[in-house]
């Protein structure tokens, strides 16, 4: 919602300010310096990225719209389906964890936290951080193994962000290229009208403005935005690798809850009554 009031505020300046100045917002209408800003950027993506990246792109692109899903609200179903299943864990033995990990979409712990159930990346990741400790994994190991999975999930995030970056460098270059061929068209009219002149040259610029727009207004804050979007996504798992890790090395639940608390931006995080009261409810459940 907040990259469409964004989009809406800038669109809103630029033609607020160009028909104030006196300016036609009609005249900035030009399908030809669309296609060829849009044509040029898509195929410069298209070369630069594999397959995978350009799904990547349309996929960040698209949770974009839909805002991180890493808020309080997740952090705190986290915070007490791990302090279930460490609780548990320690008062019955790991072995207790192995129907839960094994089969995390059937265990009953797990979908009593429905909006941690529903991300099936989370949930593979904190079973994945479990099952190497069932196997009888040292701590050490354990946080290796963790460590070496969030390294990857950075890596796959700052990727398609790069590419939109990449491609918010390039379009004020791309629309360069739209003026120059606006210009050559200008060319061979050279001896019309002083009218029809005027307004060739008028579309050449647009191709200019378009350009340095979609970069600075548009596709350089979306990649921008992207950025702060990964980077909850990154304190949300490490949060949880912080929750294993702790409890690898023998401390008990609400210790290893508490590390992990921490840890995370003061937007999300509880304070300590707020998360004794989720220890609370967790028991209670």
């Amino acid at each position: 919602m907040t990259i469409i009031v964004g989009a809406i505020v800038v669109i809103g300046a630029v033609l607020g300010g160009f028909t104030m100045a006196g300016g036609h917002i009609h005249s900035l209408f030009h399908p030809s310096e669309l296609v060829t800003l849009g044509g040029a950027s898509l195929g410069a993506m298209i070369v630069m990225s594999p397959t995978k990246l350009l799904k990547d792109v349309m996929k960040l692109i698209t949770g974009a719209l839909k805002g991180s899903p890493y808020d309080a609200a997740m952090y705190r179903e986290l915070f007490k389906l791990s302090y279930d299943l460490l609780r548990m864990a320690r008062r019955d033995g790991i072995l207790v964890l192995e129907r839960h990990v094994n089969e995390p979409h059937s265990s009953d712990v797990i979908g009593k936290y429905p909006k941690f159930a529903h991300d099936h990346h989370a949930v593979d990741f904190l079973c994945g951080g479990l099952a190497p400790i069932i196997e009888g994994a040292s701590p050490e190991q354990t946080a290796a193994l963790l460590n070496a999975e969030l390294r990857v999930l950075d890596e796959e995030h700052h990727a398609p962000i790069g590419v939109l970056q990449k491609t918010a460098d390039g379009l004020p270059g791309f629309g360069i290229v739209a003026a120059v061929l606006g210009i050559v068209i200008t060319m061979g009219a050279i001896n019309g009208p002083v009218e029809e002149v005027g307004h060739k040259v008028g579309a050449a610029l647009v191709g200019t403005f378009l350009g340095i727009l979609l970069s600075y207004g548009f596709v350089g804050p979306l990649a921008t935005r992207l950025e702060f979007i990964g980077a909850a996504e990154a304190s949300f798992f490490k949060a949880m690798a912080s929750i294993v890790i702790s409890f690898a090395n023998g401390n008990p639940p609400k210790v290893a809850v508490e590390q992990a608390r921490r840890g995370i931006s003061s937007e999300c995080r509880p304070n300590r009554a707020q998360l004794d009261e989720l220890f609370r409810e967790a028991e209670a459940a």
